[in-house]
């Protein structure tokens, strides 16, 4: 040490770096190792990895022939940009493994929580508005002007249709009349506008010219148009017998009734072999010239019978029974149903069924053969007594067809008379009044089970006209 103090060094490059590699040590190979034992918890590098995906196998260390230089596994971005990872994995996996000991942020589970609070309140308000539309829609678009229009815009009237109003007529029979006659678009628009502007109007017996697609408003002043009242036009309706609709006829075309009585007394004076014109008189709006008879008016419904015979194919001779069994399916069933009922008639008639015995067992017959003109619910007249008495309509009591028909048939009813539906019904029962739904049947079984679901619709609907 004391020569190196008193002698300052030489500057010899070439001695110098000769000492320098004279004095190192003899190198030796290094191979690199892996660390293969666990991290101790808790520390950065447990942190780190379990933070680092795994990978499906190691990527050997690369050695290198310079026993200097150490080479490890490539670098984890390398990796990262070889599985389509970016540049800023990188920086998070840093900033992961600078932050690993700090505690999870709470301002992230806050905001989501939030969030989740929000939409729940916004679904609960949408369910309930989901709800309130579905039960109230129809009031809430109707209060707020929403929905469809009830009443018809001016302009689009068209068309001729005929309206008959009967005696004793207020405004809201008028408004179904007119809505069925395709005169107002909803069945309550005319009586509501009556209500709404308190209008009192009187409404005169008659059969009135109007037009399809009218205003309630437009409507009223034609119907207040005497130009528009035919005077000489009756209007005959479906299923109707000759006691109740003679009034009527009488009444619009101011012919006496005592006339029109004395016209059908005699069915031969217009062909027909019969003890009734019951059946015969067509149900149809007629207009007669001014002179016309009460025989005249007879004849014309006549005539328009025979019309719609011949058009379903109905022979010469069998005239009578078509009409009758065609005056029960009037009676009895809905349009839609008018075949089947057709074929629940030819079923019980044939001949050797066990089932019925030939009984058809109609109480359409037995109300009319008790004297019955079908006006009213069925709950008006005692079902016992009707079905009881011996008069020679009363299926109940006799077999095989009733002595004549019961009511006027329409086109609809004289085409099922001639075409029953396929089936093997001998019986049915409407098990709705409201909806007019039959159930039909071919055992009594059957029949029993229908009766019990009508029964039951009558115990939930005591006011529903049941018997």
């Amino acid at each position: 040490m004391a020569e190196r103090e008193n002698h300052p060094p030489q500057h010899d490059s070439d001695a110098r770096l000769g000492a320098l590699f004279g004095n190192l040590p003899e190198p030796t190979a290094q191979l690199p190792t892996v660390d293969t034992s666990a991290p101790v918890p808790g520390s950065r590098r447990a942190a780190r990895e379990a933070a680092e995906p795994r990978q499906a196998s190691p990527i050997p260390p690369v050695v290198s022939e310079d026993p200097f230089v150490t080479a490890t596994a490539p670098a984890p971005v390398a990796v990262a940009e070889k599985q389509g990872g970016r540049l800023e994995d990188l920086f998070d996996a840093h900033h992961d493994d600078i932050d690993s000991h700090a505690p999870p942020k709470k301002r992230r589970r806050g905001c989501l929580i939030a969030l989740i609070i929000v939409l729940v309140i916004v679904g609960g308000i949408a369910g309930a508005g989901v709800w309130a539309w579905n039960t109230y829609g129809d009031k809430i678009s109707d209060a707020m002007g929403w929905g469809e229009p009830k009443d018809w815009e001016p302009g689009l009237a068209t068309g001729e249709v005929f309206v008959t109003i009967r005696e004793g007529d207020t405004g809201r029979p008028v408004s179904t009349a007119l809505h069925e006659a395709g005169v107002t678009k909803t069945e309550d628009v005319f009586y509501d506008y009556l209500i709404e502007e308190a209008i009192a109007v009187t409404f005169y017996p008659g059969v009135y010219r109007l037009q399809e697609k009218m205003t309630a408003e437009a409507a009223l002043a034609a119907l207040r148009d005497e130009a528009n009242k035919l005077e000489n036009t009756a209007s005959v309706i479906e299923g109707s017998t000759i006691k109740a609709m003679l009034p009527g006829i009488a009444e619009s075309i101011g012919i006496p009734l005592a006339d029109f009585e004395a016209a059908v007394a005699d069915p031969s004076a217009y062909g027909v072999t019969a003890e009734s014109l019951e059946g015969w008189l067509f149900p149809a709006v007629y207009t007669f010239d001014p002179e016309v008879t009460a025989t005249q008016v007879i004849q014309r419904m006549v005539d328009r019978t025979r019309e719609s015979l011949t058009k379903a194919g109905v022979q010469a001779g069998d005239e009578q029974r078509v009409l009758t069994i065609a005056s029960i399916i009037q009676r009895e069933g809905s349009t839609a149903d008018f075949d089947k009922v057709s074929r629940v008639i030819e079923n019980r008639l044939e001949e050797g069924n066990q089932e019925t015995h030939g009984l058809l067992q109609m109480d359409s017959t037995a109300q009319y053969g008790y004297g019955l003109t079908h006006e009213g619910p069925v709950s008006s007249w005692d079902w016992n007594a009707v079905v009881g008495d011996q008069n020679p309509w009363n299926t109940y009591k006799h077999a095989g067809l009733p002595t004549g028909p019961i009511s006027a048939p329409s086109d609809a009813a004289i085409d099922a008379a001639q075409n029953p539906a396929d089936g093997p019904w001998f019986y049915f029962v409407t098990v709705n009044l409201d909806t007019g739904e039959t159930v039909f049947s071919a055992t009594y079984a059957e029949q029993q089970q229908a009766e019990a679901r009508y029964k039951q619709w009558c115990q939930d609907n005591p006011d529903g006209g049941c018997y």
